[in-house]
């Protein structure tokens, strides 16, 4: 895999979204994240900087655009720099309907 590119559980495990990369594995395996709208079901499936990933936190849906890889697990402070939330993009699934 090139640089440009990376495992989407490899990324999502150096972003701190998920505390082991086998349970972040287990979410894309689930079909719990999403890329670029599409719904991914291979760890292996490659992400580029730009991707929009669509994944659950909590009871809470998050999409965040990826900006950077990293080549190593680092600091939550370096994690954060891997990414940028969407603006408006938290959706409360628990939430009562208008």
């Amino acid at each position: 895999m090139s640089e440009d590119r990376v495992r989407i559980d490899k990324w999502l495990w150096h972003a701190r979204f998920y505390k082991t990369r086998t349970l972040a594995s287990e979410a894309v395996a689930k079909g719990r994240v999403w890329v670029n709208g599409r719904r991914i079901d291979k760890a292996s499936a490659a992400i580029r900087t730009g991707d929009v990933l669509t994944l659950p936190r909590g009871h809470d849906v998050t999409a965040v655009r990826v900006c950077a890889f990293a080549e190593r697990r680092g600091q939550a402070s370096q994690a954060q720099a891997l990414y940028e939330i969407l603006k408006d993009s938290v959706l409360e699934s628990a939430a009562p309907p208008p």
